[in-house]
């Protein structure tokens, strides 16, 4: 049961920088059942558009009027056949007219009260459910409304647990390099996204040390087994908290398996065992960010069941709301939690919408639909054949390095030299065509992307993240379309013509 003591990224798509047209706020999608919720300030009838100079400077915001199951539908006329869920939000597609409802109740019940001094019974039930979910792990949730606002809670909640246990001094964290934990100041710092971090180095905190990330495709020896290559991983971790200083560490801080930063990199077999033991050794905490991989989409609820190893603190979102309402959440371990009761102490965090009863009872109505329906046995079902048809139709193509991911989590690096492993010109924006080109006539398809998986700003990769009630014949579409997208691109880079949509 989660104690009751308290008190006080959808990821932002950025000019020439991974992320998707279709998603992070970039149209609002009436959903069936919300009735006259659907409205807008100026009196336009739904459907109806008022284009203003700032939506004329961004062509690239296509108008979404409305949605239903795997399908957006544009202003333009057209249908699009959604295949990433925004940033792997939609886990149950759109238009769920028993989530609305859910909404709609609880609106009519209470549809907010301060967190800080008042609870709604959604916000109790969602709670319990989520520590039930942990067979009773988590002791403590903080229900948020974006991932990089759990993110930004679990970096504090790191650092207080370490004062209410007499070691302040632990300020420091550690990360890895082509990671991404959100673009508030905090968690910007922890994540090394060096586009998204650029504009605010001088504003970033120093604490954080880095190691390179668990990649088995561009980091793993020729001729190195797969245990040396997991020794050689935690070498790396532990080289860090010496030169760090032991006792000045708070954290480890990492995605189970890489989402935009690197396109689904999933971790290599016993990794996060070997993680785990350096961080009891040191007495630093592990924290996952499950944010975009977690809440069912690698086809386990946390991405942690698949890697032997559980967190001290963790942070969810996307997935955990399904995109109905902006929902993510902080989840404290029993140890975290018996030492701020044992201090009598309480986290000193808190935000106007936290613990929201509207938020908590549309993620709740979420969950209670993927494990009604079983949702989580077709996310691995669908999930292998996703693969399967990814691997067996793309990669012997020319310009795909590597087809990585798990469940319905699935990347695709492209590469200029599939020998080298190469990656294309990033003043190319390979990857930001490909979704360009998807999201046109005839494939009318929207995929997500991004740059970064070689390091230093370079490498493409596209990521393909349906809904977890996907069925075969729409598996088989995704992939259909999407080779076909990649043959175009290889055509217009073949014949070196670059100016095809930019």
């Amino acid at each position: 049961m989660l104690t009751e003591t308290s008190r006080g990224n959808t990821d932002p798509p950025l000019k020439n920088e991974p992320g998707p047209s279709l998603g992070s706020g970039a149209a609002v999608l009436p959903v069936s059942g919300l009735g006259s919720l659907v409205t807008t300030s100026s009196g336009l009838a739904k459907g109806e558009s008022s284009l203003t100079a700032a939506d004329e400077a961004e062509p690239n915001r296509i108008l979404v009027v409305g949605g239903q199951g795997n399908d957006l539908h544009l202003a333009d006329g057209r249908k699009i056949l959604d295949a990433c869920g925004g940033a792997a939000v939609a886990c149950l597609g759109h238009g769920v007219k028993e989530i609305s409802d859910a909404i709609m109740s609880q609106i009519s019940t209470i549809s907010y009260v301060p967190w800080g001094f008042l609870d709604s019974q959604s916000r109790r039930d969602m709670s319990k459910w989520l520590s039930d979910s942990s067979n009773g792990h988590f002791k403590k949730a903080w229900i948020t409304s974006s991932g990089s606002e759990a993110m930004e809670g679990a970096i504090k909640l790191a650092h207080e647990y370490f004062v209410w246990i007499g070691e302040p001094q632990r300020v420091n964290f550690i990360a890895r390099e082509e990671s991404y934990h959100g673009i508030t100041l905090g968690a910007l710092s922890v994540g090394g996204h060096l586009v998204r971090r650029g504009p605010f180095e001088s504003l970033l905190f120093a604490g954080v040390h880095r190691i390179p990330a668990c990649n088995a495709y561009r980091q793993k020896l020729s001729g190195e087994t797969d245990e040396e290559f997991v020794s050689r991983k935690a070498e790396e971790l532990e080289a860090i908290f010496i030169q760090a200083g032991p006792d000045t560490v708070a954290a480890f801080v990492a995605e189970p398996v890489v989402g935009a930063a690197s396109g689904c990199v999933p971790s290599f077999l016993g990794y996060f065992k070997a993680m785990k033991a350096v961080c009891d050794k040191y007495g630093a905490l592990l924290v996952l960010d499950e944010v975009m991989c977690g809440m069912g989409r690698t086809g386990t609820l946390h991405a942690w069941e698949q890697e032997g190893v559980i967190p001290d603190i963790q942070a969810i979102g996307k997935g955990l709301g399904g995109g109905y309402l902006p929902a993510s959440a902080i989840l404290a371990s029993g140890k975290i939690v018996h030492a701020m009761e044992a201090k009598n102490a309480a986290f000193t965090h808190g935000h106007t919408y936290m613990d929201h009863p509207v938020v908590c009872a549309a993620a709740l109505r979420v969950q209670q639909i993927i494990q009604r329906d079983n949702l989580l046995s077709n996310v691995r079902s669908q999930g292998k054949y996703l693969e399967k048809l990814l691997r067996d139709k793309l990669l012997s193509h020319p310009i795909v390095g590597d087809v990585r991911g798990r469940g319905l989590f699935w990347g695709v690096e492209l590469v200029k030299d599939k020998i080298t492993k190469k990656p294309f010109d990033p003043e190319l924006q390979l990857a930001r065509r490909v979704h360009e080109t998807a999201l046109s006539e005839p494939y009318n398809m929207a995929v997500y992307f991004g740059q970064g998986c070689a390091g230093q700003a370079k490498g493409d990769h596209i990521m393909i993240m349906p809904a977890y009630n996907v069925t075969r014949d729409v598996i088989e579409t995704i992939v259909d379309k999407f080779t076909a997208v990649i043959d175009d691109i290889y055509g217009k880079l073949e014949k070196k013509d670059f100016n095809f949509p930019n």
